[in-house]
């Protein structure tokens, strides 16, 4: 347990480690390529370190350079090595989406499982997908959950409908492993996608790769086959989902914090949070060296649509719990299946700290009002644990349970929080 001492801020310079989001891409690319490709700025952290691991017993040379944020990959030039061993990817889901697919194009049998929280989440819409295109692709349980068991060897591609209304994940995995199939995939979404601005990142990552990738209004994809994904030198932009934690900070606490190294031309979705914060009231400035948040006397109750940014729900009613007024925040029925529910959760901590929060199937409303101290419990989803750690910084009495929990995605998280008021 954690608590965290409330404390001045005014203003702070904040550096993020680089986007989960890319790192597991570019891994996986670079594991895909053949030759060696240089991985800098890349996030170490446990759900990285298990795409790594994964990416090992298909046969990549992986070496990690922690200490230089640098891994630095030979790859399989997609001919991916059977694996008797059982892939465990604990609690994280990009990992067992992304690589569900990539195991089709292996050899073999491959089982990959995960933590009880993960055989809880769903993987069926994806299973589906692969069986359309002949991949033997089965969950065990028979719950559309981990454990699944893929047997490689016969992907060869052509079209293929995908539901992606719980994940755009399965739709970022059949993209990475199109290009390397005989015929290439067309690949047509049948519901959603959620998170539109993660399935541009995939597409972005490919194309860094010299790999050839189209779309239709997010709705149909084309990818041609027999393509080569180019090794090279690629560079991890730092995380904006991240660096939310702090634009929130700044909100809450009427402070100034740049998050340094943040492009404003980034790809990444989550950067469009300092959007919503400038609608509560906040002043936003983008520079060459970094987004700086100003957080304003009073904070305003906002309605918004966050199904391209769902890993800042939390954060945002966090926020929303300072701010005049109830804050109403739709379109987010996928948050259920992330690390925790995630609107059942958040509902649950506010009302701990006295804060009215109502959830319905696809949204959450906050009434802001006056936090009072507790205990946060984090359900072991790092995302709870970062954005109630930002109630501490003006509530006494806030106490955060299991703090590591962090490691999933940010390890040196409370380091870094520690140096906002110094």
């Amino acid at each position: 347990m954690l608590e965290i001492a409330p404390r001045r801020i005014k203003e702070a310079v904040i550096r993020v480690p680089g986007s989960k989001s890319y790192t597991h891409r570019v891994l996986i690319a670079s594991a895909l390529a053949a030759g060696e490709s240089v991985v800098d700025g890349a996030l170490f952290s446990r759900d990285t370190e298990l795409t790594a691991a994964a990416l090992r017993k298909f046969g990549a040379e992986i070496a990690a350079e922690p200490e230089n944020h640098r891994f630095v990959v030979r790859g399989t030039g997609g001919r991916l090595q059977p694996c008797a061993e059982e892939i465990y990817l604990e609690n994280s889901g990009t990992s067992m989406r992304l690589l569900t697919a990539i195991a089709a194009l292996g050899r073999g049998e491959y089982l990959l499982d995960g933590s009880a929280r993960m055989r809880e989440r769903p993987m069926a819409e994806l299973l589906e997908a692969l069986r359309q295109l002949d991949v033997p692709a089965v969950a065990l349980a028979g719950s559309g959950c981990p454990p699944i068991r893929i047997t490689g060897g016969r992907l060869l591609g052509g079209p293929v409908e995908i539901d992606c209304a719980i994940s755009s994940q399965y739709l970022s995995g059949l993209l990475l492993a199109a290009p390397l199939t005989p015929r290439g995939m067309r690949i047509k979404v049948v519901r959603g996608p959620v998170s539109k601005p993660y399935i541009e990142l995939t597409m972005k990552v490919m194309r860094n790769f010299k790999i050839k990738v189209e779309h239709r209004d997010y709705l149909e994809f084309s990818v041609p086959g027999k393509q080569v994904y180019e090794a090279g030198s690629r560079l991890v932009e730092p995380d904006c989902s991240q660096a939310g934690y702090f634009w929130a900070a700044a909100a809450i606490c009427g402070a100034e914090i740049k998050v340094a190294d943040i492009r404003p031309d980034s790809s990444q979705g989550d950067l469009q949070f300092v959007r919503v914060l400038e609608k509560m009231g906040c002043k936003v400035d983008f520079a060459p060296d970094g987004v700086t948040v100003a957080g304003p006397g009073r904070l305003a109750a906002v309605e918004v649509d966050m199904g391209d940014m769902p890993d800042l729900v939390p954060t945002l009613a966090v926020v929303a719990a300072f701010a005049e007024g109830t804050t109403r925040i739709s379109n987010v029925a996928h948050l259920r299946a992330k690390e925790s529910d995630r609107l059942a959760a958040v509902a649950a901590e506010l009302g701990k700290l006295g804060i009215v929060a109502e959830c319905g199937p696809d949204s959450i409303a906050v009434t802001g009002g006056t936090p009072s101290g507790a205990r946060i419990s984090t359900y072991d989803d790092h995302r709870i644990a970062m954005s109630f750690s930002l109630v501490g910084l003006r509530v006494p009495g806030v106490v955060i349970e299991d703090q590591m929990c962090v490691a999933k995605s940010f390890p040196n998280y409370w380091e870094v929080f520690a140096r906002l008021g110094r």
